[in-house]
């Protein structure tokens, strides 16, 4: 079986069981993907294969050197690639090798990756979810940090002190997600709950390793 598959969030919406209940889920394009080159302890050192997401892409928006690598592999209009690592179980993955979505089916677990919204400058509130001072009866602490770092010792701020700054725009995963649905005629996975980032990103979708509650 494929480690995982690359796709596009195409938004939220929500489906009911047979037994009447709602669930939120998140519809994801999945695939088809391609196998563009396979990684062997031999040669690279560890054991993985490079998928590269299928979809319409013009040649004068892919270099050189990105078309003579896909060349190789018989892959043409792939834009959107990404690395996964094999395991004990997976399949035996050769260049030019086709992953579809029905590699998955209802009840599998998967960690999906994405780069989350960008917020752009965000306060330590938003940010960081600091709750802050009393907002009336005169306080003059409302929306402030507090302290940063002691004046004698260490007369420093040190690295990786919470502060305002740029939010979001990061790679966000969210793991054990359950997968409700698998629509193969339209390549489409419904995964339940939330998954990181706008309608149109790309997300990587992996059978997760760790499984939790």
């Amino acid at each position: 079986m494929s480690p995982g598959i690359l796709g596009k969030k195409i938004g939220m919406t929500q489906i009911f069981r047979a037994d009447g209940q709602v669930v939120p889920v998140t519809l994801v394009k999945a695939g088809p993907c391609v196998v563009t080159q396979r990684k062997t302890p031999t040669t690279d050192g560890y054991d993985a294969v490079q998928l590269g997401l299928v979809e319409f892409a013009k040649a004068k928006n892919i270099n050189k050197p990105m078309a003579g690598h896909l060349k190789k592999s018989g892959a043409d209009g792939v834009r959107f690639q990404r690395e996964f690592r094999l395991a004990t179980g997976d399949s035996d993955l050769k260049t030019g090798d086709r992953i579809l979505v029905t590699e998955f089916k209802p009840a599998d677990k998967v960690d999906v990756t994405g780069v989350s919204k960008g917020r752009g400058f965000a306060g330590f509130v938003k940010r960081h979810h600091f709750r802050g001072g009393e907002g009336s009866h005169g306080s003059m602490f409302h929306r402030a940090p507090g302290s940063i770092g002691s004046s004698s010792f260490p007369s420093r701020v040190f690295p990786g002190m919470r502060m305002a700054g740029h939010m979001g725009d990061a790679q966000v995963t969210v793991r054990n997600l359950e997968i409700v649905q698998v629509d193969s005629e339209d390549n489409v996975l419904m995964v339940k709950g939330a998954i990181p980032g706008p309608n149109g990103s790309y997300v990587m979708v992996r059978r997760s390793r760790r499984m939790g509650k």
